[in-house]
């Protein structure tokens, strides 16, 4: 599934109508929810949630000006919620299982195959439902043209702090041909340098964040200062929603890039299978690895080698620090010793390299083949 997103230029009527929607999708989902937790029949399953939203249409004329599909998703992400608790209580998930939570802050509309009209030249949409959000321009650089419409299973109008933007899920594969380059990698990752690979080479690590906070820290005060429910404080938040909004971005366009860069010049990627939710209770850290942002660029990865169609092997993270990469000798040390220095070998090189070395050694010990080259 790909999704192709483009900003969404109209006037401030149509962003009235945006607005007025997701206000709608919020009251339905929620409504859903409710039925579940009071457990009567219209909250028993998916197709019973579906059902009560016409139910509910007729009840309130509101939410009869949303399209009847676009309800109907609205449905679909309140069993959702409530589908993803059964699985981790049934899968015995350690802490909180995620109990469905009622909605106050949604963000975005998702229509299925109706409700919406794509120009022929791929440059305008028009949301034909009761709303009257009208043809909206579509600025972006993807061809959404060249897709069958039948392929175009979702369009979702997401809001975000700069402005409103349409996704089109579109049900196609990419094909990208791997050229083999016959080198194999493990990477520790960390916080003085984003990741230490195998070979020894370093990525910088960007710290977006740390170099936004003291521009976050302003506007924080500002919004804090104006009162609340003024227009004054809505500005502020606006500014301050933006600023989050392209940290956020710097984050994940490094994320994408380094991971690419990494997957096309290798054959096979190792790497430590991280509980980062569990690494951040440490509130001494927590902001640096939040900022780091490892999960997300470790996601990357994974998409980009299924992508290649090479291995992408996640390694547990135990010992891989303390144990040499030469003899395999436990070495302890603490965090704040950053050279490994082995008593039974003599192997000194950095730490940080040395448990990328190991975190290789145990994914090809995974796959069951020796390293080449």
């Amino acid at each position: 599934m790909l999704i192709l997103e483009y900003k969404l230029d109209g006037k401030p009527t149509q962003y009235a109508a945006i607005e007025e929607g997701i206000r709608v999708v919020q009251f339905l989902r929620n409504k859903c929810l409710r039925a579940w937790v009071d457990r009567i029949e219209e909250g028993k399953n998916c197709f019973a949630m579906n059902s009560y939203t016409a139910v509910l249409a007729k009840q309130y004329p509101f939410a009869a000006r949303l399209g009847s599909q676009a309800r109907q998703a609205s449905a679909e992400r309140a069993w959702k919620a409530v589908q993803r608790f059964y699985d981790n209580c049934t899968a015995k998930k350690p802490g909180k299982k995620g109990y469905p939570q009622f909605q106050h802050n949604n963000r975005s509309i998702e229509y299925k195959v109706a409700g919406w009209k794509l120009s022929l030249d791929g440059k305008h949409i028009t949301f034909t439902d009761g709303l009257g959000i009208g043809t909206l321009r579509l600025i972006g650089t993807r061809s959404i043209e060249t897709f069958p419409l039948a392929q175009i299973k979702r369009v979702r109008i997401v809001r975000r702090a700069d402005g409103y933007y349409c996704q089109f899920c579109v049900d196609a594969q990419r094909n990208v041909v791997h050229v083999p380059t016959g080198k194999q990698v493990g990477i520790d990752m960390g916080l003085n340098a984003f990741y230490t690979d195998s070979e020894g080479e370093t990525a910088e690590n960007p710290r977006h964040y740390r170099k936004a906070e003291k521009q976050v820290k302003r506007l924080q005060r500002q919004v804090s200062r104006k009162k609340k429910g003024s227009k004054n404080r809505a500005k502020a938040r606006k500014k301050l929603a933006r600023k989050h909004l392209h940290v956020q971005r710097q984050r994940e366009d490094h994320a994408r890039k380094l991971a690419c860069a990494l997957v096309t010049s290798h054959d096979l990627i190792a790497y430590e299978d991280l509980q980062v939710r569990n690494m951040v209770k440490n509130h001494y850290l927590a902001k640096s690895i939040s900022d780091a942002g490892w999960s997300q660029f470790l996601g990357w990865v994974r998409y980009y080698a299924a992508l290649h169609g090479i291995e992408c092997v996640a390694v547990p993270p135990a010992y891989t620090s303390q144990n040499c990469s030469g003899c395999g000798t436990y070495v302890k040390k603490s965090l704040s010793v950053r050279t490994h220095s082995c008593p039974h070998c003599g192997l000194i090189l950095d730490r940080d390299q040395n448990a990328a070395l190991n975190i290789l050694e145990a994914a090809l010990r995974i796959l069951g083949h020796r390293k080449t080259g």
